[in-house]
């Protein structure tokens, strides 16, 4: 009989009909009982408890025809129930759980500063000896004792005595990333070319000057001409009547109202350009004059044999000196800018400085003369910020640049450019200065001073540069090569801030009524 009894208890409780009375009431019983009333009596819970849920529900729609709302169930509640909700209790007992809402940045903070915690409480006790020890040898402290950013005070400093095992790496007087000037821009092509036909392919002459007045010379065999940077305007100004003379060199005065001229045949001409009239012909070497270079007024002459005279242009007899300490032609001639002395350098690889000359000294012999170079020494250039110091450069033998200390005769530095000096400019703005150079590249090369470091290479020439010049503004650097062209290279930009507005013209020179 007991196994009847065990079947007949598993059947009554697999019925589902049967209504359930030792729990909660259904959720659907429950919508059921607050929809029929508030009265709450026994016998309508009891009516409502048996029956099914779908039949239920039909009963409260038809008893209320109330539109349910967006969660089935829910009903408003007392101000009181609501917060009871807010702090996480239900209002009632069986009620729904509650649960706030969280957008997705409040979780991912959430998560971040989780995982940050437990990515620090994870961090081994070997990993943070190591970065110790890495801190304390690369910065002399512990960074992790040290405040990186800091509202006043100083920083931290390493300790007396410490000695950083990686100094060669770094500069001490290397200026931090957050003070460095950025690098100015340099063009790497000329602002404007210019031809130049008929220019003679002659390393030893000397063809190209700019004046003050900002006039360019150039010397086109047997004729001068007159570029002017502000209007464009070209002018012709010499035009020599031998048939075999050619102009070999051109120099202005300081003041840029006299433009001196050397001849194939010796001859030393003076020229007004105001006035576009010759003013002196000054004949006393008897070969071409390549070099000439003006101090007031002395005019320095040098010729093919190796002489260099001096011409007083104030007074008739103007010859006043004459220097022999060269073998060979004389191709780079330049006054110091102080008058103190003349560098001349010749096709014998000598470099001689010369003292200024006082009366008529006619026995003058130089006070230095450098033989380390190894090919003709036609690039010769002082140094505008340091009157003591010259830069020469030497021919394809040799290819290097020397600087010169003047006053105790040493060679400071040299620089070996791989390639024929042909001329050296200094730079009025930048301790800086270009070289300009024949074979093999035809560029030219900007160097940092004192370092000698390359700046830039500009390069656009398809034969050697014969001569370089710089402008009045110290802006841009003249170059004319065999390739029959002229360019202008505005390398060396003027900071608006210190550089004046130059005047629209110069005084006039005291040499205006002394020139006979």
């Amino acid at each position: 009989m007991a196994q009847f009894v065990f079947e007949s208890d598993i059947n009554n409780i697999l019925k589902l009909d049967a209504p359930i009375t030792n729990g909660p009431l259904a959720r659907w019983q429950r919508k059921a009982k607050e929809n029929n009333g508030a009265t709450g009596s026994l016998s309508t819970s009891s009516n409502v408890s048996g029956l099914s849920p779908m039949k239920a529900t039909n009963r409260s729609l038809n008893t209320s025809k109330l539109t349910p709302s967006k969660t089935p169930g829910r009903t408003k509640t007392p101000k009181s129930s609501k917060c009871s909700r807010v702090q996480g209790t239900p209002s009632k007992a069986g009620a729904d759980r509650y649960i706030p809402t969280r957008n997705a940045v409040q979780m991912d903070v959430a998560h971040f500063l989780i995982n940050k915690e437990n990515d620090q409480e994870n961090e081994s006790p070997t990993k943070k000896e190591q970065q110790k020890s890495w801190s304390l040898n690369l910065n002399g402290y512990d960074v992790e004792q040290a405040k990186i950013l800091r509202l006043s005070g100083k920083p931290l400093c390493a300790p007396e005595g410490y000695q950083n095992n990686l100094k060669v790496l770094y500069s001490q007087s290397t200026t931090p990333s957050s003070t460095k000037k950025p690098t100015r821009y340099i063009p790497s092509m000329p602002e404007r070319i210019l031809d130049a036909p008929e220019i003679r392919n002659d390393y030893y002459l000397n063809l190209i000057d700019w004046s003050s007045l900002n006039y360019l010379a150039v010397g086109l065999a047997n004729n001068v001409y007159l570029w002017h940077a502000e209007s464009g305007e070209i002018l012709p100004l010499v035009q020599l009547e031998g048939q075999e003379d050619y102009v070999a060199s051109v120099s202005w005065i300081k003041e840029g109202n006299y433009l001196a001229v050397g001849t194939r045949n010796g001859e030393v001409q003076v020229w007004d350009v105001e006035r576009q009239k010759r003013l002196r012909n000054m004949v006393s070497h008897t070969v071409r004059v390549g070099s000439l270079n003006w101090s007031s007024y002395i005019l320095s002459s040098g010729s093919r044999i190796g002489e260099i005279h001096h011409h007083d242009v104030r007074i008739a007899q103007h010859h006043v000196a004459t220097l022999t300490g060269h073998t060979q032609e004389v191709c780079g001639l330049k006054w110091s800018p102080d008058g103190r002395y003349l560098a001349s350098g010749g096709n014998d690889n000598i470099l001689n400085i010369w003292p200024s000359i006082t009366g008529n000294d006619a026995a003058c012999q130089p006070l230095h003369t450098f033989t380390q170079h190894q090919g003709a020494v036609k690039a010769v250039a002082w140094c505008p910020w340091q009157a003591n110091i010259l830069a020469s450069g030497g021919g394809t033998s040799d290819r290097f640049i020397r600087f010169w200390n003047v006053n105790s005769g040493s060679c400071l530095n040299a620089v070996d450019t791989r390639s024929q000096v042909c001329s050296i400019v200094w730079s009025t703005e930048y301790k800086e200065m270009v070289s300009g150079h024949g074979f093999s590249q035809n560029q030219l090369v900007i160097w940092k001073y004192p370092n000698l470091t390359k700046v830039a290479e500009l390069k656009g020439h398809q034969a050697r540069v014969l001569n370089l010049t710089l402008s009045p503004d110290g802006s841009t650097v003249c170059s004319v090569a065999a390739d029959e062209t002229i360019r202008f290279w505005k390398c060396f930009a003027v900071d608006p801030a210190k550089k004046k507005k130059m005047a629209a013209a110069s005084q006039s020179s005291v040499l205006h009524h002394g020139i006979r």
